[in-house]
């Protein structure tokens, strides 16, 4: 089972040029926790990029689905993603959008192997960067602060995972529950700025120090001082005792269950363009946090993944069409009997297919 991924030419010099950057990423790496790439075409009109399909689905949806899960559970999939980052980084690569939701287990039968998916908005660190992108609560203060950054953005957002793994709940969050997007990011973003996060009671309540530890050092404000992915890789949370045995599922499912909403049926991807200006964060700027730069790119597009009872905020992009939904690889899960003209193609007729499909494609091959 592969996933085909489309990128339309006319959409603009952005999208292709992120179509060719995630092509080139793709065909470097090669690491049992990311999904390989498979294979490449371009027509006149668009690229196609087929994947591996991990088909074990997402790291939360298992968690809420199991009897018992604990600290070592959770510090068994930091381990694999600080793997894959740690790999990643070894290349000079930047992921720039790490996430829970980018979690998925490989296969169904086997929840030990996690992989890491979504490589659209990664680039190679040949020197500082200063292109804000990425998922608003998994955002690092230097991103959010407009600043130069590279790889210790990835580490952070491990922490943000981390965090989420162990309360069931987001370190930033939006206490007024402000439905304004525009409003919503902006008190998120300053507290990220901040490093506004706490082990806030009863949920940390029953965490080990050690994993309290190293979320602090994944999480510190200062990218110069962040732990990297592979320094995280000999933290005794990870390589150690340091991770409890004591069952965590109880208050971790109810807490994912208000806040993330349960994704057992992944619903359709819902695109809009809503301008986020991040250099409206802080009080527009009276902190000196961020500096005004007039940028025809400025204006930030949000994906908008919807489902049944919840709108979650998907990720932040610099691509300024008005409907980018050819950026997002999540796609609604399909009962196969009801696609039955995708059972037994050969790869020639899986890439027909796929040039007249919408930009995201499921497709079961018999190769």
């Amino acid at each position: 089972v592969f996933v085909c991924k489309k990128f339309l030419k006319k959409d603009g010099r952005k999208v292709r040029k992120a179509a060719k950057n995630e092509i080139m990423i793709l065909k470097l790496v090669s690491h049992p926790n990311i999904l390989q790439l498979i294979d490449t075409f371009e027509t006149r009109k668009e690229y196609f990029i087929v994947q591996e399909l991990a088909t074990g689905g997402d790291v939360f949806d298992w968690i809420l689905d199991q009897g018992n899960y604990t600290e070592r559970d959770a510090s068994n999939v930091i381990r694999q993603v600080l793997e894959a980052v740690a790999y990643l980084h070894s290349l000079n690569i930047v992921h720039r959008n790490l996430k829970l939701e980018n979690l998925m287990y490989y296969t169904e039968n086997n929840h030990n192997k996690v992989v890491l998916r979504d490589f659209y908005l990664s680039r190679f660190e040949n020197g500082p960067i200063t292109e804000p992108c990425g998922t608003p609560e998994y955002l690092a203060p230097e991103v959010v602060a407009r600043h130069r950054y590279g790889r210790p953005v990835d580490c952070w957002a491990v922490g943000v995972i981390m965090y989420i793994l162990l309360s069931g709940n987001p370190p930033f969050y939006d206490e007024t529950e402000e439905e304004n997007t525009d409003l919503h990011n902006r008190i998120i973003f300053c507290r990220i700025v901040a490093g506004d996060f706490e082990f806030d009671s009863p949920y940390w309540d029953d965490i080990s120090p050690a994993a309290k530890e190293l979320v602090c050092r994944l999480m510190e404000v200062d990218q110069m001082l962040r732990i990297t992915a592979q320094d995280a890789l000999y933290h005794e949370w990870i390589a150690g005792n340091g991770a409890s045995e004591k069952n965590l599922k109880d208050g971790v499912c109810a807490q994912f269950e208000k806040n993330f909403a349960k994704a057992k049926w992944r619903v359709c991807i819902h695109s809009c363009s809503v301008n986020v200006r991040l250099n409206e964060v802080g009080n527009n700027s009276s902190r000196g946090i961020l500096e005004e730069k007039p940028d025809e790119d400025q204006g930030l597009n949000v994906l908008l993944a919807r489902n049944t009872t919840q709108q979650r905020y998907g990720p932040l992009k610099l691509f300024p069409s008005s409907v980018p939904a050819h950026c997002h690889s999540a796609c609604p899960r399909r009962d196969p009997s009801t696609l039955p003209h995708f059972l037994s193609l050969d790869y020639t007729q899986m890439f027909k297919v796929a040039c007249s499909t919408p930009f995201l494609l499921l497709i079961c091959t018999s190769l």
